[in-house]
């Protein structure tokens, strides 16, 4: 979502948790995936909400995913490729360029990474260019000026709502895109607690994110911070899951 908008919805979240918990609660927004792992690693935050290989990694290290969202009805989502409809692209060209959101953005990078591999498909023959951009919004924003061919964004599993980061960010304009492909499904992204986040602290962060569905108040924020109907309790492990198509995407 950018780090602008980010930063003014830490600040609703913040006053929400500071009231429900009982007790001054500060909510910042991570420069990077990876700044954000070493701070929950460390402990120098207890809990953050971050992206499914983020909470993997936490898992890996002795933390836990403590909820996930639901969107669109569905705890998981998929990554769709796209381009411009009017430059009629197949994956099987090469020397594309692409935009992508972040090294360890699961729906921005990671699984559309996967889906090539799975294709036979090396992302160095695919691609004579792979910028990082930040966002969705930055990524399709390049796609649309023509500075990049091809994006990867989030969107709905098979059998839930449609959805997708293409109707969200870009309205009407989403109808310049097509799928490409699609990848295979991995865990929404979710709330993860640091390895040094104690069982007392645990439930009472369980339990407030799990009643924010409860109240108009809660469902607000629920939609306008993290674009979720309501969060589910983590299975135990659903993380670390996505080790293997993980390593499966890097590039070697």
């Amino acid at each position: 979502m950018g780090q602008e908008h980010a930063g003014q919805r830490a600040q609703r979240l913040q006053s929400n948790l500071s009231a429900a918990l009982g007790r001054e609660t500060t909510v910042s927004v991570a420069a990077s995936y990876q700044s954000l792992e070493k701070d929950l690693l460390s402990g120098a935050v207890l809990a953050a909400w971050g992206p499914p290989f983020v909470c993997a990694r936490t898992e890996a290290y002795g933390g836990r995913g403590l909820v996930r969202g639901v969107r669109a009805g569905s705890a998981t989502y998929r990554s769709a490729l796209v381009a411009l409809a009017s430059r009629k692209l197949r994956l099987e060209q090469e020397g594309l360029r692409a935009a992508w959101v972040d090294r360890d953005s699961t729906g921005g990078y990671l699984l559309a990474q996967a889906l090539l591999r799975e294709r036979g498909l090396h992302p160095f023959k695919t691609f004579s260019r792979e910028d990082f951009v930040g966002s969705y919004r930055a990524a399709l924003d390049e796609v649309l000026a023509g500075r990049a061919d091809v994006t990867a964004v989030w969107c709905s599993a098979p059998g839930a709502r449609p959805a997708s980061a293409l109707t969200e960010l870009l309205g009407a304009r989403a109808g310049e895109f097509e799928v490409l492909a699609h990848s295979s499904e991995c865990p929404n992204d979710g709330v993860v607690l640091s390895p040094r986040a104690d069982e007392p602290t645990a439930a009472s962060l369980e339990r407030v994110f799990l009643a924010l569905a409860d109240d108009a108040e809660g469902r607000a924020l629920l939609a306008d911070v993290f674009q979720a109907e309501r969060f589910e309790p983590a299975p135990r492990g659903t993380y670390r899951a996505l080790y293997d198509l993980v390593f499966a995407a890097l590039p070697r």
